[in-house]
């Protein structure tokens, strides 16, 4: 089974910017969707930046592009997310998750494995 750990979340002023990291043994396989996640209080989880493990092209969420960046690490076995230009509208738990099934798309939110989340708050 595929196992992800996310780290780098923490508090920051709006503005800032902050690096998730996410440890992960997705890329031991192929043709993975990878992705961020992420879920506020009062609000339902939404994908934030997918990218397909190999030469597949990122893509972001509306309310994100521009300021994030998803980007991978293959020999490292890490995922990235750049985050600059924070808002407080971005504060929430930030997950990672990877999902075996390209052909059905990657933006979307029944990815099949998950990590325990790293929290991310945004200050005004």
């Amino acid at each position: 089974q595929v196992q992800l750990v996310e780290s780098g979340g923490g508090s920051v002023q709006a503005g800032g910017s902050l690096r998730l990291s996410c440890a992960t043994s997705a890329y031991t396989y192929n043709s993975y969707c990878m992705g961020w996640f992420r879920q506020a209080p009062g609000k339902e989880r939404e994908w934030v930046a997918i990218i397909p493990t190999g030469r597949g092209s990122p893509v972001y969420a509306d309310s994100v592009k521009g300021r994030f960046t998803i980007s991978q690490d293959n020999a490292k076995n890490t995922l990235y997310l750049q985050m600059n230009s924070l808002k407080p509208e971005d504060t929430a738990m930030y997950r990672c998750a990877a999902d075996p099934t390209l052909r059905r798309g990657c933006a979307r939110n029944d990815y099949r494995y998950w990590g325990q989340g790293t929290q991310v708050t945004v200050s005004s």
